[in-house]
């Protein structure tokens, strides 16, 4: 489970992210499902490159089973940052194919 749950965190924030990106620039959107999915792929990318970037290494669950609250925020942080910018580039590659 230590290794699952950074992962589902990144999975959910990043589909959070490109629906985020998706609702604020309309004529990129994929649509709600095209957003999470794009998001969500981002945001798993997103994370394992930039989640340990940003905590130096840090496990989410610590040696003593508690949970680091800056590891936390990061995988969320880079989940997201993640599925929004996926969810940007794919959009502009689908607005670029369509014209």
């Amino acid at each position: 489970m230590e290794t699952l749950l950074p992962l589902i965190i990144q999975l959910v924030s990043g589909a959070l992210g490109g629906n985020v990106a998706g609702s604020l620039l309309k004529n990129i959107s994929l649509g709600t499902l095209g957003n999470s999915i794009a998001g969500a792929v981002g945001g798993g990318l997103g994370g394992t490159l930039l989640g340990p970037l940003l905590t130096g290494g840090a496990p989410l669950i610590g040696a003593e089973g508690g949970l680091d609250v800056m590891a936390l925020v990061s995988q969320l942080v880079s989940g997201g940052a993640g599925g929004g910018l996926a969810t940007v580039v794919v959009g502009l590659i689908r607005s670029m194919l369509a014209k």
